[in-house]
This record gives structure tokens, sequence and C-alpha cells, in this order.
């Protein structure tokens, strides 16, 4: 529920209701019920009424992974309505043969993944924090302060003027990959700067997409168009260009035929003719790991914790695989009597999430490596490994599962 004034104490702190924050603290209190932890969700920016709909509107991939939490926070029911299913995923190489095909068909499920307005999440996701019996939710308020104590860890938190304290056994940060708190710990992050940016802009079509998420690899790096709901009768798709930095510019500052034209040449004919770009937005892109992702009484969720290139579509769903193994070491620390904040309870954390964390890392990492190169012996490597993989149902399907986000399950 909504609250002004926070109490002097909870078993847990969220910091950041956003995508993962939110997701988090929901899916705790449902899965837990009556039997939940005291929670507050601290997020420095005010609920406002949600955008209107628009050709623009931004989007997020959700792995077939990510339903099955949702479907646990009883979120799915409402964000079915709202979501695109992604029925296929082709991965094409351009100018070079070998390409990948996945079908929902063969894993037996009605999609491989789902995509969803960004908006349409947060009208979803927002309301249960502010209802919910289980959690108060304190917005806008900033965390000014946080120092380690035995028991836990106090916090001094700015609201409408005033100073607060609040002592927590946990705090979760998620409070995005430029966290100030996570600066003040002094929590150091690994990185690595992949020198290049994200294009990002929705794009309209001549033909209707089927339910067909497209990976395409080109000269100027990867180019993902992704399923979106039609507007106002034009079919559109979510575009997710990876380019050099040194390119960003122009492309922002492109006229729309010549940036469309340039666009037809590297994905192709495959939805007919591009009508229409969008606004655009350009991503530096790096990847980032947190040195430490557990403390005592802390536990870093989200970008704070790993900040991954798009190309693999894995951020957000590796997040909320993160959500969900938090929840189940916190749901067996309250049923055998230990703190939420109890080393105990997030090594096992820690350890639990440690291979699917990698495993993810590693793909999306490589995949770079091998795929933003044109130098003769990765270009036959990659020709021989999508092949390989649209050969061989084992390798297809094992493919397949870890973008489904299945993995781990």
């Amino acid at each position: 529920m909504q609250i002004e004034r926070p109490a002097s104490y909870y078993d847990i702190v969220v910091v950041g209701a956003g995508m993962v924050g939110a997701s988090f603290a929901n899916l705790l209190a449902r899965t837990l019920g009556e039997q939940s932890y005291s929670m507050l969700v601290v997020e420095a920016v005010a609920t406002r009424a949600p955008e209107q709909p628009s050709f623009d509107a931004r989007s997020t991939a959700l792995s077939f992974g990510s339903r099955k939490i949702f479907s646990r926070m009883q979120a799915w029911e409402q964000l079915a309505e709202l979501v695109t299913p992604i029925q296929e995923i082709q991965v094409s190489d351009q100018g070079h043969f070998g390409s990948v095909l996945m079908s929902h068909r063969e894993h037996r499920q009605d999609a491989l993944g789902y995509v969803i307005e960004n908006r349409q999440l947060g009208q979803v996701l927002n309301p249960m924090l502010q209802e919910s019996p289980a959690i108060d939710f304190l917005a806008p308020a900033t965390i000014v302060d946080s120092r380690p104590v035995a028991d836990g860890m106090d916090l001094s938190l700015q609201v409408a003027g005033e100073e607060q304290q609040v002592r927590a056994s946990l705090v979760v940060l998620a409070d995005g990959g430029r966290s100030p708190v996570s600066e003040k710990l002094g929590i150091e992050q690994q990185r690595k700067a992949y020198d290049q940016k994200a294009i990002i802009a929705n794009i309209g079509f001549s033909k209707a997409h089927n339910n067909v998420a497209y990976e395409r690899f080109t000269d100027s790096g990867p180019l993902a168009v992704l399923p979106l709901s039609d507007y106002q009768g034009q079919h559109r798709g979510a575009l997710v260009w990876t380019v050099a930095t040194g390119e960003a510019d122009a492309i922002l500052a492109a006229d729309d035929q010549s940036l469309l034209a340039d666009l037809k040449l590297r994905f192709g004919r495959r939805l007919g003719d591009l009508t229409q770009i969008g606004q655009r937005a350009a991503y530096p892109l790096t990847l980032s790991v947190a040195r430490e992702s557990v403390r005592p009484s802390l536990v870093l969720l989200g970008n704070v914790a790993h900040t991954l290139h798009p190309v693999a579509g894995q951020g957000l769903n590796l997040a909320l695989r993160a959500c969900d193994c938090l929840v189940d070491k916190l749901v067996e620390a309250r049923q055998n009597e230990i703190a939420p904040g109890s080393m105990t309870v997030l090594h096992a954390y820690q350890q639990a999430r440690e291979s699917d964390q990698q495993a993810a890392i590693t793909l999306t990492d490589q995949m770079i490596a091998w795929f933003s190169s044109n130098r003769p012996e990765r270009v036959l490597a990659r020709k021989a490994g999508l092949l390989a993989i649209d050969l061989v149902p084992g390798l297809r399907r094992g493919f397949a599962r870890q973008a489904m986000g299945l993995n781990s399950w």
C-alpha cells in the first residue's frame, strides 16, 4: 500500500520500483501471503499517470521462463492480454549462408517468448505494489545514506524534505546500473566496453510479422526486430540495432527515408517494405558485473548486479530468474526462522544463481565477439555454428531453451 512515512524497522527494504524491484517485491508478497516479511519499497520517482499509447512505445522481450515467474506472481492473467507472442525466432548472418529457425511447435508451447510495452508492464506491476497489504510503498523517496550494523543495515531516507531513519535486516538493491547506493557502499563493477551503441526505435512494415522475431547479424553489428501489436493499422516491430559508437550520431541525424533504405539493405524484405521509423535513441553498450552481488544484509538485483549486451535479450529475463531464486531462499529462511539478511541465506542464493548468470554473460559476450567480426576464420566458424544448430535438433533445442529462459528450470 502507498504510504507517506515509513516505519522504523522492516525485514526487507527494496530500493527501486522499476521492473526488477517491483517484480521481486510482488513475487515475494504473493508467494508468502499472510506470512510475508514486513517490506518497504522505496522509489525515487513519483508515481504518475501511465503514458498514452503511441507508435513509439518502448518494449521489452520476456522469455517463456519469465511467463512462469509472472504466473507465480499472479500477474500473468493480466499480462497475457497485453503481450505479443513470439512463436518463431529466425537467426541469420547477412551475406553468409547458415541460419537457425526456432519454432514454438518444436517445444510444444504456445510461444517461445513475448513482447510487451514497458508502460503496460508498469500498469500491471505498479498497482500490485500500491495495493498489496504486505508492502509499504514509498515514492518519491531516496536513500541518502546506508550503514551496515550488527543485525542489518541502517538507512537514511529523504522523504518530502525530511530525513527518516529505517533499519532493515535485508536491503535489496534494484535501482539500476547507475545505483548511487551501490557506489556509496563501494561496490566495484567489472566493466568491458564494446565500443558500440544500441539504436532503439520502432519500425513499420507493409506485411504482418506473424509473431516472428528476427536476429540478424550484419556488417555493422546485430540487428534485432521484435514483433509488436499493430498501431492504428500499421504493422510494427521493435528495432534494436547495434552499431559502432562512431556511427551512432550519423544514424540518429539521418532523415527517415535514407535510414529506412539503409535498414532495408541490411534486413531485407522479410516483412515487405519498411514504411515508417519512429523516434530513435542510442545507448552505449557495456558488460558490467558487480564484483560483489551479496554482502551481509545486502543483495543486488537487476542492472546493478549485471548489465548485459542486448544481443540475446537476456538482461531482464536473467534478473527475473534471480528474483525467483531469491524468493525461494527467503521462503526457506522464513520456514527455518533465519533472518533474511543472514549470509547463510545470501550465500545459498549466490551459489544457486552462479551457473545461470555465467551462462547468460558468456552467451551474450561470445555472440558479440564472433558476430561483430568479419575476420575470415570467425565468419567460417559462425557459418558452421549456425548450420549445426539448425540441422542438429539437440543443439537447436538447447539454444532455444537458453533463449526461452528454461535452462535453470
